[in-house]
């Protein structure tokens, strides 16, 4: 091995390997660290060159080598202290990734030496093996694309149909796509036309940062199919590669932006793939552990907010900085258009507290690139108060995981849901409605990648994991789900009919509600897990979507569905709807109505048997002249007996028209009473006369 190579000076900034068309700058943060070596390699993986990076600017460590370009394979091994009990767990044997990788070989293969202990034994040992045979390098690369006329399609919040997606699941089995399980897979003309057919606007994809198949799954030859174990916050992950290049990834971001849907990420900034004291050294630990961790007041052990093993140190600037020139970087190079961060309040603790206004979002909400796109909080995580739906400041949005469960129980019929449900409808503003927060802030689902698919939902009373291999023990038992009386695929007509009225019944309410609406990919062809609520390890054919067995009947309502909501801005409101006499007409924005047309009294809202709502909806109190208008609508969610409902007064001339109906096909005119069936959604519109009305069933 070559000790002796042209190493220059270079610079501290920016952070990680940076070809500048002559030569390579290497800049690597280690406050506790006594030296750096750059490690090289050839394309063989065999390491060629040990070079001692020679300057350091406060606590980055840099050099640059001139004549070094794109495709150089590198590392690093750092020196310092073996002292876990100070938080320190330096060791030189072990190859670790660099943070700001853009490209890496690989995924680590699971070998003891992987370890900074002896692994087996006590985690205060040290190990003495190189992990450099089992490492994934980093690559030097140049991350220029060729953009041309490019641009974000940047849809409005209140026009947003996010559609929640796994860059291989989706695509395995589709008979369309030429490289499944890949990003340009992803980017086929098959899958877009399935998307703009259906309706969505933004594709938010499940973890696609480097991540790690944990060891305990692929001793039982399982794999981390969700992703949720990232390790390097820069690279796109290289299984979903077809040819090695991050310019695929680039490629897939641009086809869609040319089709007119955005790319959001769902990023993993809460804890790494290293785990806890037990866990392997790839990167940061072996950096600089006692500053990218929360360590515990014993600074042997990791801080568990995620419930992975650690939670990285948003108090620590340079692990602050990383995640920022993360998502900048995600933004201005790669294009994407927005993130989902997953357990987000992890990201808000100071001092292990979460703080609503902490550094990491005061830092992203002055970003001038960043307060620009699209982000979502995962508002919770397993650490003291993690549940904090609603606590979060413009420009974030949220998962409403209140909308998910009370929409599950209130169509499985559970009684003293109709209160609750009427306030999902109405876009939750007891969570929402603050700081100049809009509707839009609550994002709504009934199913995410977390949990049973729809079809699923609607089949199976109990979760079946025992492809998972822990006896079923994992995932969530309280589903709020139902089968009508089979576990799982039926031949009972009867029971397939209820099944599929019953999933008509949750996109309508979906879709109708105030908020952004949030649709698993699959459930729009409906796509079934076998009854699996926790597929995270399932990269198989649990996991991905059945293109085969697609319902091409139900797959058309979804489409009818989305487009009823883009029709109708009054169900995609920037205000709240608070009951509130508009100024136009003096009618009120919202009027909660019983089925006789009476309004409703607080007896009807604590009545536990009550099974019917009723709401009419008009364009928010205070909206502006110049938004977009559209006529009254009246809402009826039936998950009661059939029954008769009384109609709102009318102007003269005015009729009102049935144009959205989970239990009928054909529209209507209705001056004073309707019939509705049993367990459906209908939708009224106002019409001035009774032509020209839109047929959405």
């Amino acid at each position: 091995m070559l000790e002796n190579y042209a190493i220059e000076a270079g610079s501290p900034n920016p952070l990680g390997a940076t070809f500048d068309g002559n030569g390579v700058n290497f800049a690597v943060f280690s406050r506790h660290g006594t030296q750096v070596m750059l490690c090289l390699f050839n394309d063989a993986g065999q390491e060629t060159h040990l070079i001692a990076l020679p300057e350091r600017t406060g606590h980055v460590w840099h050099g640059y080598i001139p004549g070094m370009g794109p495709g150089q394979q590198y590392g690093y091994r750092v020196h310092g202290p073996y002292a876990p009990k100070d938080g320190h767990r330096f060791n030189p044997y072990k190859l670790v990734m660099d943070p700001y990788a853009k490209r890496l070989t690989g995924q680590p293969v699971w070998n003891d030496a992987l370890y900074g202990y002896v692994h087996g034994e006590d985690d205060l040992t040290f190990d003495t093996r190189d992990s450099a045979p089992y490492m994934p390098r980093s690559i030097v690369t140049d991350p220029t694309f060729s953009w041309g006329a490019d641009a974000s399609p940047r849809v409005p919040m209140d026009e947003t149909v996010f559609y929640e997606a796994h860059v291989k699941g989706l695509t395995a089995t589709h008979p369309g796509v030429e490289r499944p399980g890949t990003y340009s897979g992803m980017a086929s003309p098959a899958m877009l036309d399935h998307l703009t057919d259906l309706g969505v606007t933004s594709v938010e994809l499940l973890p696609i940062q480097a991540f790690v198949d944990d060891r305990f799954l692929v001793e039982k030859n399982l794999r981390n199919y969700w992703g949720y174990m990232t390790y390097g916050f820069f690279a796109p992950e290289p299984r979903y590669m077809s040819n090695g290049s991050i310019a695929e990834f680039q490629q897939m971001v641009a086809r869609y932006h040319s089709a007119g849907i955005e790319v959001i990420l769902d990023v993993v900034y809460n804890h790494t793939a290293e785990g806890s004291e037990f866990g392997p050294t790839l990167s940061f630990r072996g950096l600089d552990n006692a500053c990218y961790y929360r360590l515990t007041e014993d600074k042997r052990y990791y801080v568990n907010d995620a419930g992975c093993g650690n939670s990285l140190n948003f108090d620590n600037p340079f692990t602050l900085r990383m995640v920022m020139d993360s998502l900048r970087y995600w933004v201005e190079v790669m294009h994407v258009d927005g993130f989902r961060f997953d357990l987000c309040s992890s990201l808000g603790r100071t001092v292990g507290v979460f703080e609503r206004d902490g550094p990491f979002f005061r830092a992203v909400r002055q970003d001038p690139v960043l307060n620009r796109v699209k982000l979502i909080a995962e508002p919770w995580d397993l650490g003291p108060d993690g549940y904090q739906l609603g606590a979060y400041q413009a420009p974030f949005g949220e998962w409403n995981d209140k909308f998910r469960d009370d929409t599950r129980q209130f169509w499985r019929g559970d009684g003293g849901m109709v209160s609750a449900m009427a306030a999902r409808l109405a876009g939750s503003s007891m969570f929402f409605d603050h700081d100049g927060r809009a509707p839009t802030a609550s994002v709504n689902f009934i199913t995410a990648h977390d949990g049973f698919t729809l079809r699923d939902l609607v089949s199976y009373k109990e979760k079946h994991n025992e492809a998972n291999g822990e006896e079923n023990r994992d995932g969530h038992s309280n589903n709020h789900s139902d089968n009508f009386g089979v576990e799982g695929d039926t031949d009972n007509g009867d029971i397939i009919a209820a099944r599929i009225r019953r999933r008509r019944n949750l996109i309508a309410t979906l879709m109708l509600s105030q908020g952004t609406p949030l649709l698993l990919a699959g459930d729009e062809i409906g796509n079934t897990q076998g009854g699996n609520n926790n597929t995270y390890c399932q990269d198989s054919e649990i996991g991905w979507v059945d293109w085969e067995g697609r319902d091409d009947g139900f797959l058309a309502f979804c489409k009818a569905a989305i487009a009823f909501r883009k029709a109708h801005p009054v169900l995609r409101q920037r205000r709240f709807l608070h009951s509130k006499s508009r100024y136009i007409d003096g009618a009120p924005d919202l009027f909660w109505r019983r089925t006789d047309g009476s309004a409703m009294r607080q007896e009807d809202w604590d009545n536990p048997d009550l099974k019917t709502i009723v709401v009419e909806m008009r364009m928010a109190s205070g909206t502006p002249a110049y938004t977009a208008r559209g006529p009254a609508l009246l809402v009826v969610l039936n998950v009661g007996d059939a029954t008769q409902i009384t109609h709102p007064p009318m102007h003269d001339g005015q009729v009102w028209m049935r144009c959205f109906d989970t239990a009928q096909d054909a529209p209507s005119v209705h001056n004073t009473e309707t019939h509705i069936d049993a367990n459906s959604v209908v939708v009224f519109e106002l019409h001035p006369h009774s032509e020209g009305s839109i047929h959405a069933a």
